[in-house]
């Protein structure tokens, strides 16, 4: 499955009110590392805002983990898995 796929997918299962897993490697953009991988066990995309204008924002996805009930991000070439699935970006 391709990231272009997934993030069909999550968006799809987002608007039937349904939750997804998936696992990315984070990335600290203005510190320059990452922290590991991130996964995440239920989550639901967030719709971008019109203050999510910055310079990545079209590869910024937006989403609320549904356990922590915490609104976050991750960039989309850094998504790995989805629903327990490889992703790769071609």
């Amino acid at each position: 499955m391709t990231v272009y796929q997934a993030i069909k997918e999550m968006r799809r299962l987002t608007a039937a009110g349904e939750t997804f897993e998936f696992s990315f490697m984070s990335y600290h953009r203005s510190k320059g590392n990452s922290s590991g991988i991130v996964e995440v066990k239920k989550a639901k995309l967030r719709p971008r805002g019109p203050e999510d204008k910055s310079e990545n924002s079209e590869i910024i996805e937006p989403y609320l983990d549904v356990l922590l009930n915490e609104p976050r991000e991750f960039y989309q070439p850094a998504l790995m898995t989805f629903q327990g699935l490889p992703v790769t970006l071609s």
